[in-house]
């Protein structure tokens, strides 16, 4: 007896609490899986954040090349702005029309193949890039950079959900994601072209775990855990195989539509600092080589709150009070910029407001989705249907800045502020949704255990014991 009474307290000692989506008892963690995760963390995360990182920078260095001369030697001076606005838009085109078949398809093949290829075509695109001539040339390396980037961005969420749960994929989502705030930040000193994306792809090809349930990586136990853990919640859809009918859930689930709206509103602005933050801060009067190093601070603060957000935002199991939350710090910053015309103090505060609202937004709504949408099918329909429509409004951002509004740009300021408003009521929307949702499975069906299986297999997200992160 009492060896069985030490045997359950050190059985404690060895677990962690933390709830389920809905709040509901506490899902218990050993040191066993603590250690997994940790070991998980050491192969994934540095492989994919470093992916990240040469994609953002492959796709946004157009910022920084504007100011070192590229509209000179490659668009003939372009006086209005009009051609480099449709060659920093050209990516995103070929990146929306791409991103679901993209996403589909990548479920059938081995995520280590279908990534590494994703990185070494993109990777080649941009060297090639490096060379060209005029604006015919820079729009076929932009059009083609956006194909194969659209087989890895909305790939990733649905990769991480294979071996992250609910409760750890807004802190890792935040981790990937804040390379582009690195990108942002220093993408004028770390532009290669496209080389180190090339080499990075053909070490994904060997070292990035592929399948749970296939890897190499893991050996038996850890695999047994992993799976457990894949199926905390969820039961359908696990390997190669796409289910059609998810992918008609999918299509027709409004939630993913009101997603993509939030998305819209924030990659609006995203893709107006990505590509014209060097080029606002320069009219606070400063210097284009200062410009470009005040670039810095404000995405470092970025990355900072999104990863403290994001792991706020997994402990509390609370995604849509946080997305309103960081929409609104972005809304109030290009409020300031409207509104603040002469102060140079605030209007650089307001920068910190923009990066540090939308970069938060962005991590935080595609962890949201990760684990909302039931099945790996409708994960891999839904999640690039919300990105695709939110890269609709990186082509507006792309061309709400144009060279003649300068130096007040009172209309890019102004759309962006009033997406970033839009984008606050949608996520307020589904969060009331979601919450409306759980508790009326609860009262139907009862309160689920947060730990068992739940066969998502017919219905996805609308199975009666499934229960969402609102």
């Amino acid at each position: 007896m009492l060896d069985e009474e030490k045997r359950q307290f050190s059985d404690e000692k060895e677990t962690k609490s933390t709830s389920d989506a809905a709040g509901n008892n506490p899902i218990v963690i050993s040191d066993e899986e603590k250690r997994l995760v940790r070991k998980l963390d050491r192969r994934i995360l540095p492989i994919t954040c470093l992916l990240y990182l040469f994609a953002y920078l492959d796709r946004t260095n157009l910022g920084n090349a504007r100011l070192q001369g590229l509209t000179e030697e490659n668009l003939g001076g372009d006086p209005t702005g009009t051609l480099y606005d449709w060659v920093n838009s050209a990516f995103f085109f070929s990146y929306i029309i791409f991103q679901v078949p993209a996403t589909i398809t990548s479920k059938l093949f081995p995520p280590s193949y279908w990534i590494a290829g994703a990185a070494v075509g993109w990777g080649i695109c941009s060297t090639l890039m490096a060379t060209t001539f005029n604006f015919g040339s820079l729009m076929a390396a932009r059009v083609a950079l956006g194909i194969f980037e659209a087989g890895f961005g909305p790939a990733i969420p649905l990769y991480f959900s294979f071996f992250y749960t609910r409760t750890e994929m807004g802190l890792r989502m935040a981790y990937w994601f804040g390379f582009a705030a690195v990108a942002g930040a220093f993408g004028g000193l770390i532009a290669f072209g496209g080389i180190p994306a090339l080499l990075l792809g053909v070490l994904t090809f060997f070292a990035l775990p592929d399948r749970p349930e296939s890897t190499r990586y893991l050996n038996a136990r850890e695999k047994e855990l992993v799976m457990e853990r894949m199926n905390r919640g969820t039961s359908a859809d696990i390997g190669a195989v796409v289910n059609k009918e998810h992918i008609i859930i999918a299509l027709l689930d409004w939630r993913i539509y009101t997603g993509g709206m939030i998305y819209f509103g924030v990659n609006c602005a995203l893709a107006s600092i990505s590509a014209f933050l060097p080029t606002i801060i320069e009219t606070f009067g400063y210097t284009n080589a200062l410009a470009q190093l005040l670039t810095v601070p404000p995405y470092a603060v970025a990355a900072i709150v999104l990863c403290m957000t994001s792991y706020t935002s997994d402990r509390i199991q609370n995604r849509g009070l946080a997305v309103a939350g960081a929409c609104t710090v972005g809304a109030i910053g290009y409020l300031l910029l409207l509104t603040v015309p002469n102060n140079v103090h605030v209007r650089y505060f307001a920068v910190f407001c923009i990066t540090s609202g939308t970069y938060t937004a962005i991590g935080l709504i595609i962890a949201w989705f990760a684990h909302n949408l039931g099945s790996e099918t409708k994960k891999a329909t839904g999640i690039p249907m919300f990105m695709a429509i939110g890269q609709c409004g990186s082509i507006l951002g792309s061309h709400i800045y144009p060279s003649t509004d300068g130096p007040r740009y009172i209309s890019g300021f102004a759309i962006s502020c009033g997406l970033e408003a839009f984008a606050t009521v949608c996520a307020l929307v589904l969060w009331v949704s979601y919450k409306y949702d759980n508790a009326k499975r609860d009262r139907e069906y009862g309160r689920p255990d947060p730990g068992a299986n739940v066969d998502t297999s017919e219905l996805a997200d609308k199975a009666p014991m499934f229960r969402y992160i609102a």
